[in-house]
Order: C-alpha cells, then sequence, then structure tokens
C-alpha cells in the first residue's frame, strides 16, 4: 500500500519535497459539472442571464482559480504555469467544465487543473443563482494526467473537451 506523501513519519501535514525532482513537462485535465434546468441552461447558453455572459465570467474565474490554486490548498507548491484553459461544454444535466494546466516543473498540476474546474463551475453557480436556486455542483474530478514518473494517467470514461469546438461567447459588436 502506497503512504500518503503529505504526511511525515509522524503522521504530520507537511509539504513534499520536490528539490531532488527533474522539471519536466506536466499536464492535467479536470471537470465539474453544473447541475441544472434546462431552462436555464437555455439562456445560459444564449447569452441571455440578467447578469450576463455566464460563459466568459466561469472561463475567466476557472483560470484566476488555477492560478491561485498554491494559494488556497496549503500544501501544493506555486507552479509557473505554461497554459491554461477552460471550455464549458452543454450537458443533458446542465454545463459540464473542463480545466487544463501545463506547466514545466519538478511536480504536477493536477490541482491547478482541479482548482479551475471548481472555481470556474462556482462563478457559473454564481451567474445563474438568480433565475435558478437549486443549481448544483458535482463530479470534480480530474480525467487526465501526464508527465512526472508515473507518466500517464487517463480516467476510463474520458471525455477529450478539446476534440469538438467549444462554446464561444459571441463577438461584440
Amino acid at each position: 500500500m502506497k503512504r500518503l506523501t503529505h504526511l511525515d513519519r509522524q503522521g504530520h501535514a507537511q509539504m513534499v519535497d520536490v528539490g531532488n525532482k527533474q522539471p519536466g513537462a506536466r499536464r492535467a485535465v479536470a471537470s465539474a459539472l453544473v447541475v441544472m434546468g434546462a431552462e436555464t441552461r437555455r439562456l445560459v447558453l444564449a447569452l441571455d442571464l440578467p447578469k450576463g455572459d455566464a460563459l466568459a465570467v466561469a472561463r475567466l474565474a476557472g483560470i484566476q482559480g488555477a492560478k491561485l490554486t498554491a494559494t488556497l490548498i496549503p500544501l501544493c507548491h506555486p507552479l509557473p504555469l505554461d497554459h491554461l484553459a477552460v471550455e464549458l461544454k452543454p450537458h443533458p444535466d446542465g454545463i459540464r467544465i473542463f480545466a487544463l494546466a501545463r506547466t514545466r516543473a519538478a511536480t504536477g498540476v493536477e490541482m491547478e487543473a482541479m482548482t479551475g474546474a471548481s472555481v470556474a463551475a462556482l462563478a457559473l453557480v454564481d451567474m445563474v443563482k438568480g433565475v435558478e436556486r437549486e443549481v448544483s455542483i458535482r463530479d470534480i474530478r480530474l480525467e487526465l494526467k501526464e508527465g512526472g514518473t508515473s507518466g500517464r494517467w487517463v480516467r476510463a470514461d474520458h471525455e477529450d473537451p478539446w476534440s469538438d469546438p467549444p462554446l464561444s461567447t459571441p463577438e461584440a459588436p
């Protein structure tokens, strides 16, 4: 059985020492599902919410959230992020959010991807709560990770959010 790396021999929380690890290219994708009714989803996709463009707000919030991961999660290392992307896709139960994080560092970016998806989901809830009180978030999960000594891992039911065109915000006139 593997031991938890964030615990020392006495069981106390610790930040993992990655000083001897070689920096390398790393990538992670995480997702979250914002559950909402069909009419609320229609308003989101039509960009017809009273608060404005929920897709753009959630996308930017996810990017900002991922950049703040080391501030929010106590034992995460601050990482030089090469790229962050957030995509929102229609889902039968609402809107599915995907967050991608890439770095060249000595540790992975799984938490940055998961934080990005989580914060984007929270922002989307904030944008729609005025039209639907029962909106909720579920299934925040890691979809894939690449790089480091453990190599590539992909969730069995992973969907590649970048294989289809993402939802887009119409350009301003």
